[in-house]
């Protein structure tokens, strides 16, 4: 079992990837963490290259995580909520997922032909919304051909509880690791 895990925190040590530990620990087979403010993946240009042609015209990272996409079993958004969404660096990440997209509009192609498994893993201090960055999140995991989604786990109070003491959030990884081996 191969798992893609998509890491929109900017703090190396933060609630999210608190909780990105502990599915590491439980998670079997191999896993890649493609960590969105320490790559080097810039965000689409919209040039439109992909709109005839298969693949990205910009060459840098995403090349790599494009083929761990091809050849993973399941994939994880994990992911701190800024004013409602998903961190910006992670958007940028997601936005060349439009080469997905352009090959099935445009092209009439099927560009992933491995289905997958998703989750979402969210983290807030409780006082916005989880529903449009877990929508957001779901978007991205249909384009990267992920149409079987678990529930959303969060953590959404980390101002008074870390994420890796809530006991509901673990529960969540959980039933994440469960989900992924069924």
């Amino acid at each position: 079992m191969k798992t893609l895990i998509l890491n929109g925190s900017p703090r190396e040590n933060g609630d999210t990837a608190g909780l990105i530990r502990e599915v590491i620990r439980k998670l079997p087979g191999e896993y890649s963490v493609v960590d969105a403010y320490r790559c080097s993946i810039s965000p689409c240009v919209d040039c439109r290259y992909c709109w005839k042609h298969n693949g990205c015209a910009v060459k840098d990272e995403m090349q790599e995580v494009y083929e761990y996409i091809q050849e993973c079993d399941n994939i994880i958004i994990a992911s701190p909520v800024y004013f409602s969404e998903l961190t910006g660096k992670l958007l940028d990440l997601g936005s060349r997922l439009q080469t997905y997209y352009c090959a099935a509009r445009f092209r009439k192609e099927k560009p992933i032909r491995k289905e997958k498994r998703g989750a979402v893993i969210l983290v807030g201090g409780g006082d916005g919304n989880m529903d449009k960055a877990y929508s957001t999140a779901c978007t991205l995991l249909h384009q990267m051909n992920c149409h079987t989604i678990h529930e959303l786990v969060c953590s959404h109070n980390t101002n008074e509880t870390p994420a890796a003491e809530d006991i509901s959030a673990i529960q969540g990884i959980d039933r994440i690791i469960s989900f992924f081996a069924g």
